[in-house]
């Protein structure tokens, strides 16, 4: 239930859908998703399977230190991450 100071957040916008971008990435390395959350771990980054799901479903955005760790993780630049590749 929401309170009345609460407000409606957009997610992840239509064009640019970052836990599918994190998804096709994840799946070029040819790990699972528990690996990954792991990988994160190491790295510093508190995250949860759960929430690692729903940010590749794009219901959960992600953070800063997450997508930098992602970046980590996939030898790749942000640019990747955003679909923003030449």
């Amino acid at each position: 239930m929401k309170n009345e100071s609460s407000i409606d957040r957009v997610i992840q916008v239509n064009d640019i859908c970052i836990g599918t971008n994190i998804r096709k990435q994840r799946e070029l390395i040819k790990i699972r998703q528990i690996d990954m959350v792991a990988k994160l771990q190491v790295e510093g980054v508190d995250i949860s399977i759960y929430s690692y799901n729903r940010i590749e479903k794009g219901t959960q955005n992600p953070t800063i230190s997450f997508l930098y760790a992602c970046c980590k993780i996939f030898r790749c630049d942000m640019n990747t991450l955003f679909g923003m590749q030449k």
